[in-house]
């Protein structure tokens, strides 16, 4: 730039000649040798310094830093002023523009670390004792004041190099701020044309002008808001479509439906009448049921109690049977009685005939005897006839009680049966009662939300009415927005903001805060 050429304009000002270049470079070696304690007085007033140590990130970050000094500090004593030394030092003073050193800062390290190599070059070069040189004290002279002008020399340099950089990066700076300003103008104005289009109902008006990349996220938003803004009103005015259509379909139900709940109401006072009708039957049926129950439980008593009897019946008849059978035992001894007595009597009748006459008497008595015998013997197979003819017929009795009892015990079993079976019809015809009472009851309860909802239905009409009516002023507004197609398609996707541009910064170097700031490697100097 024009301040590399200024350069020897600079140096012949200052006076750095010949002379003074080979003074500077005597204390080339005492530099390189102080330079380092230099240095280090001045970092640890760095590091005392918050304004200044927040430029470091820690001690190896200031090390480096050091170690860049210490050679440009050689390259200083060398006293040779070329592009070498310009391109070092237009480093740092675009550095420190770049990181926001202030100059304060720069000059104030200068005059630490020239404090500190002036006083050793004094030490150093001042003629000492009676020994003493006559042009020593010219030549620690030269020395210092040489020193000195490489200090102001480069510090003048660094800064005016500063001062360019943020000349150059302010004019920067204002050229983008005029570029942005009349981009902001135009977005701004077609902005405005693009809303009063918006305005006036043109849903269709898009922003399409070319907008530098900070404005391209508010292009891309307002496009994607009249696109959504489009999608919906032509969404709203199908809708409105649809409501219309819609009410005047629930209109025509609603008056089929006014129709059928007015039948429906009649049908259930029917049904209402029906079952009370059913429920008194059934309430009827249940008492008959119940007393049926009850003659049930009396004929089953009665028939246990026949069965007793027969029971009895048949121990009695049993018992005929043995006696019939003891009287048939003694017939037989009565029959064997009157056999015995018969020979006896015959045996009688054979003595009597032997004995003549004397035995006439005795022959009349067996004969007798005799004839009573077979009277007896007849009589008793008479008896024993009649008695065997009467133990048949009572063990036909017999027999035929025992069948009866069989059957009064089967008839108590089915009469049991029938009592059960009369039971559960008695507890189901009263099941059935109370059900039927709580349908009358829940019929009842429907009849009358049935009338509520005939007197819905009427307002529900009402209202479709009136909803047609406000569907139809709905679509005269929509129909006053202008939208790019009629038929509404899946909705468009929303373009992705994009991101925006960097800002610039306003002042090269902006505030880094109390944290240390991470300093690149083109921070080689301080």
């Amino acid at each position: 730039m024009s301040q590399d050429y200024a350069l020897s304009d600079r140096v012949a000002f200052m006076g750095l000649d010949t002379r003074a270049r080979a003074a500077l470079r005597a204390l080339r070696p005492l530099i390189e040798r102080e330079i380092g304690p230099a240095l280090k007085g001045f970092y640890d007033r760095v590091k005392a310094t918050p304004e200044t140590r927040k430029f470091f990130g820690d001690e190896r970050h200031m090390d480096a830093a050091g170690n860049r000094q210490k050679s440009h500090w050689s390259v200083i004593a060398e006293a040779d002023f070329s592009d070498t030394y310009v391109k070092a030092v237009r480093a740092i003073g675009e550095t420190h523009a770049r990181i926001g050193l202030e100059p304060r800062w720069y000059i104030g390290g200068y005059a630490l670390v020239s404090e500190h190599l002036m006083r050793s070059a004094i030490r150093e070069v001042w003629p000492k004792g009676f020994m003493a040189k006559a042009d020593g004290a010219e030549k620690a002279g030269d020395a210092v004041s040489a020193l000195m002008k490489a200090v102001m020399l480069d510090m003048d340099f660094a800064i005016s190099i500063y001062l360019e950089t943020i000349e150059a990066e302010r004019q920067r700076l204002e050229e983008v701020r005029l570029a942005n300003e009349r981009s902001q103008t135009a977005v701004v104005q077609a902005l405005g044309e693009a809303l009063s289009r918006l305005a006036s109902g043109d849903l269709a008006s898009r922003l399409d002008i070319e907008v530098t990349p900070d404005f391209q996220k508010l292009k891309g938003d307002f496009n994607a808001a009249v696109a959504t803004l489009e999608e919906a009103m032509a969404a709203v005015t199908q809708a409105t479509d649809g409501i219309r259509m819609g009410a005047d379909e629930i209109g025509v139900a609603a008056d089929d439906l006014s129709r059928r709940t007015e039948q429906q109401a009649a049908s259930l006072e029917e049904t209402a009448a029906a079952l009370d009708e059913i429920t008194a039957t059934v309430k009827r049926a249940a008492t008959g049921a119940r007393q049926a129950s009850d003659v049930v439980a009396g004929a089953k008593t009665d028939a246990e109690r026949s069965g007793v009897v027969v029971t009895d019946a048949v121990a009695a008849m049993g018992e005929i049977e043995t006696s019939s059978r003891e009287i048939s035992n003694i017939i037989g001894v009565i029959d064997e009685i009157a056999f015995q007595t018969n020979l006896l009597a015959l045996n009688a009748g054979v003595e009597a005939a032997r004995a003549g006459d004397a035995g006439k008497g005795f022959a009349v008595v067996a004969s007798e005897v005799r004839a009573l015998a077979q009277r007896s013997a007849e009589a008793a197979k008479e008896i024993k006839s009649l008695i065997g003819a009467s133990s048949k017929q009572v063990e036909a009795g017999v027999a035929l009680v025992g069948q009866t009892g069989e059957a009064l015990r089967s008839i108590v079993v089915k009469v049991a049966e029938i009592d059960a079976l009369v039971g559960e019809i008695s507890s189901s015809a009263q099941e059935q009662s109370s059900g039927l009472a709580q349908v009358n009851i829940a019929v009842n309860q429907m009849d009358q939300v049935t009338q509520q909802n005939a007197a819905m239905v009427e307002q529900t009409t009402a209202a479709t009415h009136s909803l047609k009516g406000q569907s139809s002023e709905l679509t005269r507004l929509v129909g006053g927005f202008k939208t790019s197609r009629q038929a509404v398609t899946a909705p468009v996707a929303r373009p992705a903001p994009r991101p925006a541009a960097p800002r610039v910064a306003s002042r090269p170097g902006a505030a880094r805060g109390s944290a240390a700031v991470a300093i690149d490697q083109d921070w080689e100097e301080y």
